[in-house]
């Protein structure tokens, strides 16, 4: 069991939340004094699915990037859905826009368009069905289609399409997650010499020669499962340091060290106490994605959280 020692701004959020009827999200990557005040810490999936469950609560601090605000949204568009800092974009998310999908489209009549969940609205609205890190390869299983387009990570696109039979063309070309990209094959080299029996895991928005040297390649919720089942002592993570974070406050027990010590979402890092205190007495900054927009992105989301059950 965790016991927490709340700073006094901590404190007075937990106050606020309990007299604004709120609930706050966060991503594995937000820091430490965020996952302390948040009420469900987990990755893509997981948020998507926490979203779904939202019944009773007034008002959603989401402590993550924009493209989750916005899926939030559209799985509660009844909810005030708010950011404590509207400048936290997801990089790769905004390298696919609706248009390029539509090219894409036209080339390729024959495809389905599966969106990874880091992406935006609008490039949403466009998708026949959505993944995440974890459920990538079952959702492009799942469909009829043989030939699929994948967006907007080439990385992860490549680590599907050495699993399947199924053509896999990545839009837009370049695509990817300039944290994971971070990580070479030198950066693996030198932390297996410092800890020679450390379990090594990376993400799948790595690159392929890293993924090829890793002993497992999982999302960020896989590696804390990972860490927590397994018989190892030791780990190498290659993601977002702050995915350590939540390992070391869960599971003490097990040594984690990052495959890069400078592995660090900036944008994830807008979000301070501060701004979630504000966040909570101003509801501000609050996310709308236009009606037609959410309705056809939700029938892509529902479709993935359908296939993830």
């Amino acid at each position: 069991m965790v016991i927490l020692m709340l700073n006094k701004l901590q404190q007075e959020i937990i106050k606020l939340k309990k007299e604004k009827n709120a609930i706050i999200l966060a991503h594995n990557y937000q820091p430490k004094e965020i996952q302390e005040i948040a009420d469900f810490l987990g990755d893509s999936l997981e948020l998507c699915i926490k979203a779904t469950e939202i019944e009773d609560k007034d008002l959603v601090i989401f402590c993550g990037v924009d493209f989750m605000a916005e899926t939030a949204y559209i799985l509660n568009p009844q909810k005030k859905i708010v950011i404590p800092d509207k400048e936290a974009e997801c990089p790769m998310a905004h390298m696919l826009d609706m248009e390029e999908i539509r090219e894409a489209k036209k080339k390729h009549s024959d495809a389905a368009v599966v969106l990874y969940v880091n992406s935006l609205a609008t490039a949403k609205a466009e998708a026949d069905i959505l993944c995440t890190s974890s459920n990538a390869l079952k959702v492009v299983e799942s469909l009829k289609e043989d030939k699929i387009l994948f967006g907007p990570d080439n990385n992860l696109a490549n680590y599907v399409a050495k699993q399947t039979k199924k053509e896999i063309i990545p839009i837009p070309e370049g695509g990817h997650c300039y944290v994971h990209k971070m990580f070479h094959v030198g950066d693996v080299v030198f932390k297996k010499e410092k800890h020679p029996n450390a379990e090594l895991i990376v993400h799948p928005e790595c690159n392929m020669e890293v993924q090829k040297l890793a002993d497992h390649v999982l999302s960020t919720g896989g590696m804390l499962n990972q860490v927590k089942n397994s018989d190892s002592e030791e780990f190498i993570i290659g993601t977002e340091i702050d995915l350590i974070t939540r390992i070391n406050r869960e599971i003490p027990e097990k040594k984690c060290y990052p495959l890069l010590d400078d592995a660090i979402c900036k944008t994830m890092k807008l979000h301070t106490l501060d701004k979630v205190k504000n966040s909570l007495e101003n509801e501000k900054y609050e996310v709308f994605v236009e009606e037609e927009i959410a309705k056809k992105s939700l029938n892509a989301v529902e479709r993935m959280i359908e296939v993830s059950k």
